[in-house]
């Protein structure tokens, strides 16, 4: 897959990395659209293709009681609005083949959670969309072994796929990235993303609510752009401290902008 066969998606300067970028849930029907905007005038400023991510449900939560989303199509309904009103692509996750099917009526890429990677029924209704689809590589997989997952995909006839590192499990609430996973996935032939701030967190703490090192987002993103990926993946709020999912681990939204300019010294100077 070519990053020119992503709908809607402006290719302000094709030598810049793409960014995929968004809250991690959809929390109101306001705040999507707060941070939406912030995020196409940084991206049209800067000259980066850039794709609206978030999620229409949580289903993943460490703890029964956590926010899981405020209703499913009220939720998908904000994310399509805002693709529309900014004339963007959105990315959503899906964790089930009707939650697939779903999903596709409302954006445009369909995202395959890390744990949900080797579910073939997933893969394959997820490929049956016709939507650009972005698999997360699982915190227990090598990089070579994504190729099965894209396979199941390709196996529909769908030949739009992408690949998205998040870190590999590191004893028991711990990631830690291998940087050579991205040119080795990059050998598969489909762009290849790399989650700066998923990748930083320390899932499933005693506490029950998952920790990160959000401090750590720019040094994850400077080694993932000198490393050649082709997009990078990252959570945005503009209070990540009262965020109802992965505050600790998401950057705060007025610190986006001069991130993603150093970001780009880099890139320069690889091309």
């Amino acid at each position: 897959m070519k990053i020119n066969e992503i709908p809607k998606l402006r290719h302000l300067d094709q030598n810049n990395f793409f960014l995929i970028a968004g809250p991690c849930v959809v929390e109101d029907e306001i705040m999507p659209f707060e941070i939406a905007e912030k995020l196409v005038k940084i991206t049209i400023k800067l000259q980066i293709p850039f794709i609206f991510k978030a999620s229409y449900r949580k289903a993943n939560r460490t703890m029964v009681d956590s926010f899981t989303g405020i209703g499913d199509i009220r939720a998908l309904e904000v994310i399509k609005d805002i693709g529309e009103k900014y004339n963007i692509p959105t990315i959503t996750d899906v964790h089930t083949e009707e939650e697939a099917v779903r999903a596709a009526l409302y954006v445009d890429i369909l995202q395959i959670p890390a744990f949900l990677c080797r579910q073939t029924d997933l893969l394959v209704a997820a490929g049956k969309t016709e939507r650009v689809i972005n698999i997360k590589k699982g915190q227990f997989a090598s990089p070579i072994s994504m190729k099965h997952a894209i396979d199941k995909v390709k196996y529909t006839g769908n030949q739009k796929v992408m690949l998205t590192e998040r870190g590999t499990t590191f004893g028991y609430n711990d990631l830690v990235v291998d940087f050579r996973n991205i040119p080795e996935m990059q050998k598969l032939n489909v762009p290849v993303i790399v989650d700066i701030t998923h990748s930083l967190q320390q899932p499933n703490l005693a506490s029950g609510v998952t920790g990160g090192r959000p401090e750590m987002i720019e040094t994850l993103g400077k080694a993932a752009v000198a490393t050649g990926c082709d997009g990078i993946f990252l959570e945005t709020h503009p209070n990540p401290g009262i965020a109802k999912s992965d505050g600790a681990n998401m950057l705060k939204l007025d610190l986006l902008e001069d991130l993603l300019k150093k970001l780009l010294k880099i890139r320069k100077a690889l091309v």
